[in-house]
């Protein structure tokens, strides 16, 4: 191979700061070790143009980046859990806790967009209550969390707000009167069990409200509108279940206590429950 002294010297001049002598460069270029270089710095062929006749410009090769898939949170639905079963509408991924907010609007003064850490500075209460679900089982948990009057001091409702309408991350929906939801035992929940409410149970934040059916307890909440009329919720709309969700007399399935009892209206409530001691 043979090379001008074009391409020699621009190569001597920079080797020259390591401190290789004429000589030694020589005898390096003599080796072939600046083929290298020089094929390196050589103009890249275009690809060959796919066109037919003279005249047709080639287009050039792009890399196309592949975009990493984000990670997924777990995908939620119905488990018959040992202690508490888990029952949601349909399958849905859980929520991100770091991105949620709780959006407070409809007839209010003030709307709200509130995060996770805005609702755990709220005033905490904590209850042990049990859910009584229409699949005829119950289960208790100890809730923490706020009650509704704290987010209506923030959010100042107007006097014709007479319901609360929910919005749930795997789009199910609900409403409750605001005379319900300011009753002593209602609480919206952010803890369970001395923990950060679990993704299967409804986090970032859900409603408990003891003495009505679990499916008026929507989970995963992610916004809520004051109104002046009753928004039908999901099940009822199908004429599955009354749309106040008070519990009736009947039987429970207490699923930590085993067997069958009878129960009557209102808050499920058992002598030797871990609930009884609240």
């Amino acid at each position: 191979m043979r090379f001008d002294a074009e391409q020699i010297e621009p190569l001597w001049d920079r080797d020259q700061s390591a401190g290789m002598s004429r000589r030694q460069f020589l005898r390096w270029l003599a080796s072939g070790g600046v083929a290298a270089v020089l094929a390196a710095c050589a103009p890249q062929p275009l690809p060959r143009a796919t066109g037919e006749g003279q005249g047709v410009v080639a287009t050039p090769t792009v890399s196309v980046a592949v975009a990493t898939p984000r990670p997924t949170r777990p995908i939620l639905q119905n488990e018959n859990r040992p202690g508490f079963f888990v029952r949601y509408y349909k399958a849905f991924e859980a929520v991100d806790p770091a991105s949620w907010t709780l959006s407070v609007t409809g007839l209010v003064r003030h709307p709200q967009n509130l995060t996770l850490s805005d609702i755990q500075s709220l005033p905490l209460i904590a209850q042990v209550s049990r859910m009584k679900c229409v699949e005829c089982w119950s289960a208790p948990a100890k809730w923490e969390g706020f009650r509704m009057q704290a987010l209506l001091q923030l959010a100042d409702p107007l006097t014709d707000a007479k319901w609360v309408h929910f919005f749930c991350a795997d789009d199910y929906f609900e409403s409750l009167r605001l005379e319900d939801l300011l009753g002593e035992r209602v609480l919206f929940v952010h803890r369970m069990n001395d923990q950060l409410l679990p993704d299967v149970y409804g986090a970032p934040l859900r409603l408990m409200v003891p003495f009505k059916y679990g499916y008026k307890s929507p989970k995963a909440i992610t916004r809520l509108v004051l109104a002046k009329e009753e928004l039908v919720g999901y099940w009822s709309q199908g004429g599955y279940y009354s749309t106040d969700g008070d519990i009736e007399p009947g039987v429970d399935h207490p699923l930590d206590l085993g067997g069958i009892r009878r129960i009557t209206s209102g808050e499920v409530k058992y002598p030797d429950g871990v609930e009884s001691k609240w």
